[in-house]
């Protein structure tokens, strides 16, 4: 279960966003030791920082876009 930090940075949105969702059905569904829930805690707040830097640079390219479309409607 003990993936390490760098494997889990070096995912993609969609499959950080896919392993966060089973992580998190596994905390839902109960029947973990705290040892394993809390592993399981720690890989998903890295999944969750994964997709936060992700969309973060997403929303980072939109904004230049838009940026560049208004500074082509100005001139």
């Amino acid at each position: 279960m003990s993936e390490s930090a760098g494997e889990t940075a070096a995912l993609g949105y969609e499959q950080a966003r896919d392993q966060l969702v089973e992580v998190v059905k596994r905390l839902e569904a109960g029947g973990l030791s705290l040892e394993q829930s809390l592993e399981l805690w720690e890989k998903g707040e890295r999944l969750a920082k994964v997709c936060e830097r992700h969309l973060e640079g997403a929303r980072e390219r939109i904004e230049a876009a838009l940026s560049s479309v208004e500074d082509d409607d100005t001139e």
